[in-house]
C-alpha cells in the first residue's frame, strides 16, 4: 500500500543554507534566498568552510578565520536591509570537507533548503558540478536549489518535467507551495525518449495526475507533450523558450553515500541556466490526492 504524504505549505522553505567562499558568483545563492525573504519569513544560514587546515599551522588558520569573519560582516551589513518579513541573515564558519559541512548544516534543520551557486572562487563548481553535487543531493533529504548564472527578480515561471519515474509525481507539492508564494505559472512538460504507445499513454496519465493536483490548488498551469533523443536537452530548451525562472526535477539517489543520481539529474544541475531545483524522492510516497495507479 501507497503512503500518503501530506505537507504544510511552505514548511520546507523555513532555513536556507547558502555555501559561500566570497567570490560575487558565490553570492548568487544568496540572492536566490533573500528572492523567498520577499514573499515569507525565512532564516538565511551562510556558511564558510575552512581550508583543509591539516597541513596549516595555526597562524595561517586564524589568519583565513579572520578573513571570513570581515568578510561575513561585511556581507551581514549589505544584505539585512534587503531581507523581508522579518527574516534573519545569519552566518557560519566551519572545518572540514565542503559539502560534508554543507550538508551537517542543511540536516542540523527540521526544514530546510540548500541554496547555493554553481560557480565560485574555492571550489564550488567542483563541488556543484563534479561528484560533490551529487553527494550533498543524495546526502540529505531536503531540496537543493542550485544557481548557474542570473538570479530572476521574480519567479514567474515554473517548469515541471514529468517522466517515466513514479516518483516524477512527488515533486508536484513543493512546487505548488512555490507557485503559490510568488503567483507563478506552472509549465507541466512530460518528456520522453520513447515513442511507443503503451509509454507515451503511461506519462500522459503521470501528467494529467500532476495538472489534476494542481488545478485542485487552483494554480494556473499549461501543458505540453515533448519527445526527443536527449531528456535534458528537451527540458533546457523548453524552459529557455519561455523564459522560464526555475525548474524542479527529482535527483533520485540509488545510495546515500555511494550516489548515484542518474544522468538526467547529474546533467541538468551541470548545463541548465535556468536555477533548479532537485528534489529528492520519498520512498514509497506520493502527494495526497495522485492515484496509486499508473506503474
Amino acid at each position: 500500500m501507497v503512503k500518503l504524504a501530506v505537507r504544510t505549505k511552505t514548511d520546507v522553505m523555513t532555513n536556507f543554507v547558502v555555501p559561500i567562499d566570497f567570490s560575487v558568483d558565490s553570492l548568487k545563492g544568496l540572492e536566490w534566498a533573500i528572492l523567498f525573504s520577499k514573499r515569507k519569513n525565512v532564516n538565511i544560514q551562510m556558511v564558510y568552510v575552512l581550508s583543509n587546515s591539516s597541513n596549516f599551522q595555526p597562524s595561517v588558520v586564524e589568519l583565513e578565520q579572520k578573513y571570513a569573519e570581515a568578510h561575513f560582516k561585511k556581507l551581514m551589513k549589505e544584505h539585512e536591509p534587503r531581507l523581508g518579513n522579518n527574516s534573519k541573515l545569519r552566518y557560519i564558519i566551519k572545518k572540514g570537507k565542503i559539502y560534508r559541512e554543507v550538508v551537517n548544516q542543511v540536516n542540523s534543520y527540521k526544514n530546510a533548503v540548500v541554496s547555493a551557486s554553481t560557480h565560485g572562487a574555492s571550489g564550488f563548481e567542483e563541488l556543484f558540478i563534479g561528484s560533490n553535487a551529487l553527494k550533498i543531493m543524495a546526502a540529505t533529504e531536503q531540496p537543493v536549489f542550485t544557481v548557474r548564472t542570473v538570479v530572476p527578480e521574480e519567479i514567474r515561471k515554473i517548469v515541471v518535467p514529468i517522466k517515466l519515474h513514479l516518483d516524477t509525481r512527488q515533486k508536484a507539492p513543493m512546487v505548488a507551495d512555490i507557485a503559490e508564494l510568488f503567483g507563478a505559472e506552472l509549465h507541466v512538460v512530460s518528456i520522453s525518449t520513447h515513442k511507443n504507445k503503451r509509454d507515451l499513454e503511461r506519462l500522459e496519465s503521470y501528467s494529467n495526475q500532476v495538472m489534476n493536483y494542481f488545478d485542485t490548488r487552483g494554480l494556473k498551469t499549461t501543458k505540453k507533450n515533448l519527445v526527443g533523443e536527449s531528456l535534458p536537452s528537451l527540458t533546457c530548451n523548453y524552459s529557455e523558450a519561455v523564459d522560464a525562472d526555475l525548474i524542479t526535477i527529482m535527483s533520485s539517489a540509488i545510495d546515500k553515500w555511494n550516489v548515484f543520481l542518474g544522468s538526467y539529474a547529474q546533467q541538468m544541475v551541470k548545463s541548465t541556466p535556468v536555477p533548479l531545483l532537485s528534489i529528492t524522492p520519498k520512498e514509497k510516497q506520493i502527494p495526497a490526492g495522485f492515484s496509486t495507479l499508473g506503474g
